[in-house]
């Protein structure tokens, strides 16, 4: 045997990284790369990121960051203007009092989260995790020592509820980690529900780690909606995790954000002093930048949301026209999450081979919805073009045939 090969076979993985998953939604997405390497017409249904570029103004003040010579370090909480924008957007957007001392930037909404779980969770702590879930929050509290306890949400229609989070709480829960607008579902958590959910959590001393990257993604008749407009003796207990990501389409800028107490931002700013220091200097300032801009950023957040509700208007109820396709109408982000569990039993034994079947058959590239805790299910994302949707679904009904 080579060398080199046997002492690859042998790379002592730590327990910690062996025992987390692969993320299954970029996994999805190399596969469909790999296709098009090959020469194959895709349609990639995939993405978990916006597919319009990221505005010409946050580019521009990018830009003036770089002239202004902002290539040095920052302190490790972020610029000062970066943290009092953030502040400052929230009083303007949600009349939310969130101070700057109580903000942190990080590297991304992902870097945020596992701050955030990394500063607060002990081995052996329970975790409540609805399901479905986005993949990473099992893999978060894996990496923690901490143990997921997760919540089945189908029977409430994948929406949490506040019974469900009181119902499921041991003496060992630490953390509650909720996402809404939810991926990989679409649906929204409505307001009241998400303050009683906080309320119990608060009620047991459990704190809430809100994912809201997907914040400004909500259709209506919903509105945006954060836990950070909750009272102070709530809000104690909650940790938002933002990101420019999905709102400004600047997925690629690696740029997000905490919000806690002051308690809880040291913690976090300690920990990631000693990881990635703190995102990209001029990054901070084209973020706060755009974020004091608020009306030209909610009106390019605006226009985003408008095609994505043209979409999903057009490309759920034609999913629904596929054989063996069930989906509700998702209510923010922009997934469809589809049930194809008519499909199982015969030559399909699991969702998987469902995705499988129409990778290798139609160059159609899905998600399982066993990653996120759904098995039975496939993430169809519609943060692509109109023209792919359209031949996604025509290809899909020719490869499954159409409801009569």
């Amino acid at each position: 045997m080579d060398t080199r090969q046997k002492t690859a076979m042998d790379f002592p993985v730590s327990n910690t990284v062996s025992r987390m998953k692969a993320s299954s939604t970029f996994a999805a997405a190399q596969a469909a790369a790999d296709l098009r390497k090959e020469g194959h017409s895709v349609i990639d249904l995939t993405v978990g990121e916006p597919d319009f570029d990221t505005p010409e103004f946050v580019k521009n003040y990018a830009i003036e960051g770089l002239s202004r010579g902002l290539t040095k370090y920052t302190p490790s909480s972020g610029l000062a203007e970066f943290r009092g924008a953030v502040s400052a957007f929230y009083a303007t957007c949600f009349d939310a009092a969130v101070l700057p001392t109580e903000v942190a930037a990080s590297c991304g909404g992902k870097q945020a989260l596992f701050n955030a779980a990394c500063s607060i969770l002990n081995p052996g702590d329970d975790v409540l995790v609805p399901a479905p879930y986005w993949v990473t929050f099992p893999e978060i509290v894996i990496f923690c020592g901490a143990n997921n306890v997760v919540i089945d949400t189908e029977s409430t229609g994948f929406v949490l509820t506040a019974d469900q989070v009181r119902s499921s709480i041991t003496p060992k829960t630490r953390l509650l980690i909720v996402n809404s607008p939810n991926n990989p579902t679409g649906r929204v958590i409505p307001p009241d529900e998400m303050r009683k959910i906080v309320e119990v959590c608060a009620e047991k001393g459990v704190y809430v780690l809100t994912d809201e990257c997907y914040l400004f993604f909500a259709y209506r008749p919903a509105e945006p909606f954060s836990l950070a407009m909750l009272p102070p003796e709530l809000r104690h207990f909650v940790c938002v995790a933002g990101s420019f990501s999905k709102t400004f389409a600047m997925t690629g800028w690696r740029s997000g954000y905490t919000i806690a107490n002051e308690s809880w931002t040291k913690a976090m700013v300690k920990l990631q002093s000693h990881s990635a220091t703190h995102p990209t200097s001029f990054v901070q300032y084209a973020c706060a930048k755009a974020l004091l801009d608020t009306e030209r950023s909610l009106n390019a957040v605006s226009s985003m949301l408008d095609e994505y509700y043209a979409r999903r208007n057009w490309f759920v109820p034609a999913v629904n026209t596929v054989k063996g396709f069930k989906c509700a109408m998702p209510e923010g982000a922009f997934y469809a999450f589809v049930d194809v569990r008519e499909l199982l039993g015969g030559r399909f034994r699991i969702s998987a081979d469902v995705a499988d079947h129409l990778l290798k058959e139609i160059h159609v590239v899905v998600t399982d919805g066993a990653g996120f805790g759904a098995e039975g299910f496939l993430r169809l994302s519609y943060a692509t073009s109109m023209e792919n949707l359209q031949t996604a679904v025509d290809r899909l009904k020719d490869l499954l045939g159409s409801k009569g």
